[in-house]
């Protein structure tokens, strides 16, 4: 499960979050005594947490009531709400799995069979309940094997590591792009991941080029933060300016990941 977002565990950073929001919707304009009963706090709490947020620089002061979120201050906001959607989808995810759960029945399980649960390519499968440690449940529904099952009563822990993921980095058009790209490296690259994703166009041209259709061009940030979390290897091929976006993300996240240089030598 990933760790707790660090606004729940400070009342100090969870008020200046919720100070921050509503400056950030409301700016310039918004009085202190307007924020306090939002957040049942009072007026001079506001005024203190205020005076706190502008020395950390992430809030700037242009008098009589005027404030303004910084730079500084939209990268934390988005930092933390980028940990809270983490721990939220875990939280669910344990919900879930504490109700029931669906998992993909690996061979034919009929109804109240006991069942052990496991992960296989990202995805969690139920087998013949066998001796040992690992997670256990009880089906629901019968199922023919391939068929999706319901699970309840699990106990136990599903073992599953977060995969490494490997940024390709390809040089910027103005370098040369992708005839400045070693496709013989990409090539190799390419075979050790499960999954492959393509930032920036010089990165798609240089895929297309040794005929690899990249299974992620949209939203290929979260979709391999989410593939690492179910332990599936992945590489993106990025052009070199998107490299820094994609390395502060999944520092962000806490995931392993390197860089490898794919230009030719």
């Amino acid at each position: 499960m990933a760790d707790m977002a660090q606004i729940l565990q400070s009342k100090n950073l969870a008020t200046k979050f919720q100070i921050m929001v509503e400056i950030g919707a409301h700016q310039p304009n918004i009085q202190q005594k307007d924020i306090a009963p939002r957040l049942g706090i009072t007026s001079q709490a506001v005024s203190e947490y205020i005076k706190e947020l502008i020395k950390d620089g992430w809030l700037s002061s242009e008098g009589r009531s005027r404030y303004k979120v910084t730079k500084e201050g939209v990268d934390w906001i988005l930092q933390m709400s980028r940990q809270l959607h983490s721990y939220a989808w875990s939280v669910s995810k344990v919900v879930a799995d504490i109700s029931t759960t669906t998992a993909i029945a690996d061979s034919d399980l009929p109804v109240g069979q006991p069942a052990s649960l496991y992960m296989k390519d990202g995805l969690l499968f139920a087998s013949k309940s066998k001796k040992g440690k690992g997670a256990k449940g009880i089906t629901v529904t019968a199922a023919e094997k391939g068929q999706d099952v319901a699970i309840r009563s699990i106990q136990g822990v599903i073992k599953l590591e977060s995969a490494k993921v490997t940024i390709g980095k390809v040089p910027n058009v103005q370098d040369g792009g992708s005839k400045s790209t070693d496709l013989t490296r990409l090539k190799r690259q390419v075979e050790q991941a499960r999954l492959t994703g393509a930032l920036g166009a010089e990165a798609l041209v240089a895929l297309t080029q040794i005929g690899v259709k990249p299974d992620y061009i949209h939203g290929v940030r979260e979709a391999v933060i989410e593939a690492a979390y179910c332990g599936l290897p992945s590489l993106v091929v990025c052009s070199e300016d998107k490299v820094p976006i994609m390395a502060q993300r999944l520092e962000e996240e806490s995931l392993d990941y390197r860089i490898v240089d794919l230009k030719k030598r």
